[in-house]
């Protein structure tokens, strides 16, 4: 057991970079939460259908797609690896991480991770100006989209079918066929 998982104090970006490299953590708030255990296939499956999409419609000269593991430095406190991302402004791209908000964030909603997903990971991205975060609920066979208003808030979840077109808010013509996501 590591020393994040024991202990209650809240950890840096610093601390998380002399934590083993065959454990998967992301900060939020300082507070450190373990990414084990290894996703579902489904899970990875919904994440590469969703990255091959984007790639293909957007990611390239303009603007990059990334999978996980790939950390996004929010803030000293903030560290996550979302499941699939876009990053438009390239200056952000280092070689070692993501320094600031991506455009977009997708993540795969599960059982152990459905919560912090829809409330700790939506509050931060909407705190760091994430212009779009899409989640994705395999069991029930949705995604809810949030957009960021010109107010810096998400407003109310939009929620689309597995047998929809998703348009992409954050990307500019970019529409989303579920279906291949969802493989119907």
């Amino acid at each position: 057991m590591s020393l994040a998982q024991e202990n209650d104090k809240e950890f840096t970006y610093t601390d998380y970079l002399t934590w083993p490299d065959e454990e998967r953590w992301e900060l939020i708030d300082g507070r450190a939460y373990n990414m084990t255990p290894a996703p579902t296939t489904k899970h990875q499956s919904l994440i590469g259908n969703f990255f091959g999409l984007l790639r293909t419609a957007v990611c390239g000269a303009s603007c990059r797609c990334f999978i996980a593991p790939t950390d996004i430095v929010l803030s000293p406190r903030d560290v996550v690896q979302p499941d699939v991302f876009v990053v438009c402004d390239r200056t952000k791209i280092t070689d070692a991480n993501i320094q600031g908000a991506p455009d977009l964030v997708v993540e795969v909603a599960s059982p152990s991770t459905g919560l912090k997903d829809k409330r700790e990971k939506k509050n931060l991205y909407e705190k760091h100006g994430v212009r779009e975060y899409i989640l994705i609920y395999p069991s029930l066979g949705c995604v809810e989209r949030f957009l960021l208003g010109e107010d810096g808030l998400y407003g109310k979840g939009d929620i689309f079918g597995a047998n929809e077109m998703l348009p992409l808010g954050s990307l500019t013509d970019i529409t989303i066929d579920l279906r291949e996501v969802f493989e119907e």
